[in-house]
């Protein structure tokens, strides 16, 4: 059973391919919450082992590290927890969201607040409602920090089951150092921001929510730019928008526009970061390209087809490109046709399909001539299914069928 669990995204990789009525949602699925449910049929300890928690919920394996092997005693928190009557779906909403927090001392420092915080009246249900939604408050040092935080959660909360005029309730709270802060995401929440865009700016410490004239400018700035509140685009566009000084923004535009981009505010639409790289970053990343053989213009037109791909390590550029051209023999043309297949993963996407193409190619079983090379975008932009049926099973030897799953996955023989 464990093993099952805690393996679980080897096993998802599994049935995904050798199962294709295995659903891709499910599979997503089979993750936190499920490894958690189980935790009581689990031995002492093995939700914390660093596998796990990189493997299953994508943690650095400095900070599974931490965690596992170092002086916390992510058990003990875990204990807490429970005995606070947190759910085992709020706990993995806790871990996924702030992982740290096992890193806490539980007698020292999580005990005394989750204490305090009920002495102030804060119910069971309310209490682990609330610290699910944002654990980073039990972080936060002092009484009077940690009410403030706590109280500004429970009125969005609150306020969005009534539906009630956030304004109203937002004036009951306590001011002070937080004011300019809870003002600013009170304007937020008007724009319709969502709670999970919401809480991570209440919590961050940087200054991408302060000030007053210097933030509702920027606000409006990205509102009249087309930015849409509701989505993640618009809270990465507005820390970038507030990290940076009106005459930074200007020189990157300029630098941009002197590369070739006449549409630059149009690419900071797509992907906001294309405005955070430095000019060392975006130079190098226009030498890189030239140095493969792409024009400029044809760099140009990449970028803005797919925007992320200025953001590239040189080492990815050339790693990618140098296997899809010079190993697989498409031409440079099909990356200026499909830039976005430098985003994909290398291992477990680009490899192993291309790979699957090399087999039955050697075999004669592509094309008209049976070696004929597809285009890039039917092997690579199509989703895992879609490549499943194209590729592996419209065989009618199953035995080739195993042998391509075997090289699709890896270690499906296994």
């Amino acid at each position: 059973m464990c093993s099952l669990i805690l393996h679980g995204r080897r096993l998802v990789k599994l049935q995904k391919w050798c199962h294709l009525s295995f659903s891709v949602q499910k599979a997503s699925s089979f993750s936190t919450s499920d490894a958690l449910v189980s935790t009581k049929d689990c031995r002492k300890g093995e939700i914390f082992t660093v596998s796990y928690l990189v493997d299953s919920l994508g943690l650095t394996r400095k900070l599974a590290e931490s965690i596992s092997e170092g002086k916390a005693n992510p058990e003990s928190v875990l204990s807490l927890l429970t005995s606070h009557g947190f759910t085992d779906s709020q706990i993995s909403s806790i871990i996924t969201i702030y992982p740290r927090l096992f890193l806490l001392d539980a007698k020292k420092s999580l005990a005394p607040k989750l204490k305090f915080l009920q002495s102030r009246g804060a119910s069971s249900s309310e209490l682990t409602e609330i610290v699910s939604k944002v654990p980073e408050i039990l972080a936060k040092k002092g009484d009077k920090t940690l009410s403030r935080y706590y109280d500004f959660v429970k009125v969005i909360v609150e306020a969005d089951k009534s539906s009630s005029k956030y304004e109203k309730l937002c004036h009951s709270l306590p001011v002070g150092n937080l004011e300019n802060k809870i003002r600013n995401i009170s304007v937020l929440r008007e724009l319709g921001v969502p709670q999970r865009l919401l809480f991570p700016l209440l919590i961050s410490s940087g200054g991408h929510v302060n000030g007053k004239e210097r933030f509702g400018e920027s606000i409006k700035k990205l509102v009249e730019m087309g930015f849409d509140p509701t989505t993640t685009k618009f809270v990465k566009a507005l820390r970038i928008v507030q990290g940076l000084s009106e005459k930074t923004m200007e020189e990157k535009a300029n630098l941009y526009k002197s590369l070739g981009f006449d549409d630059v505010w149009e690419i900071f639409n797509k992907y906001p970061i294309f405005m955070a790289l430095s000019e060392k970053n975006i130079l190098n990343s226009v030498e890189t390209f030239r140095g493969l053989g792409f024009s400029r213009d044809e760099f140009a037109n990449m970028v803005k087809s797919f925007p992320q791909g200025i953001g590239l390590s040189a080492e990815t550029v050339k790693k990618k490109t140098d296997f899809l051209v010079k190993k697989m023999n498409w031409p440079l043309k099909a990356l200026v046709s499909n830039p976005e297949v430098l985003g994909y993963n290398m291992e477990k996407r680009i490899v192993p399909r291309c790979n699957v193409i090399k087999a039955l190619m050697s075999k004669g079983l592509l094309g008209d001539t049976g070696s004929k090379l597809p285009p890039i975008g039917s092997v690579l932009k199509c989703t895992s299914q879609v490549f499943f049926k194209r590729y592996v099973i419209k065989h009618n030897d199953k035995k080739l069928v195993a042998e391509l799953m075997t090289i699709l996955t890896g270690d499906c023989a296994s």
